[in-house]
């Protein structure tokens, strides 16, 4: 099934961090797997011949579809705040991009 698409336990371990997530041992084994499957099944997509296809951005040929506003419960910020691993005086706290 395609090229070597098998991912490293280091590959597994770096989406995990960029996803934010900690896995155990077990769990990138099962990533790591899961995760060279879709790759391979990837490269047998990419085998196919797509050259007489137009590009397209959307399938459905709904233009301007709206729904009409409805107020909603929101989450209060110490629901939005939960998973943030740094907070400071009820706001997250990012690294700064500018200088």
């Amino acid at each position: 099934m395609g090229k070597n698409t098998n991912l490293s336990r280091e590959q597994v371990l770096h989406i995990a961090k960029l996803a934010n997530l900690t896995l155990t041992e077990k769990e990138v084994k099962k990533f790591k797997k899961d995760l060279s499957d879709i790759l391979a099944y990837i490269d047998v997509l990419n085998e196919l011949d797509t050259s007489k296809v137009k590009p397209t951005s959307q399938v459905t040929g709904l233009k301007n579809v709206f729904r009409e506003d409805k107020e909603s419960r929101c989450l209060s910020q110490e629901e939005a705040l939960v998973g943030a691993k740094v907070k400071h005086q009820g706001y997250f706290k990012v690294k700064a991009i500018f200088e």
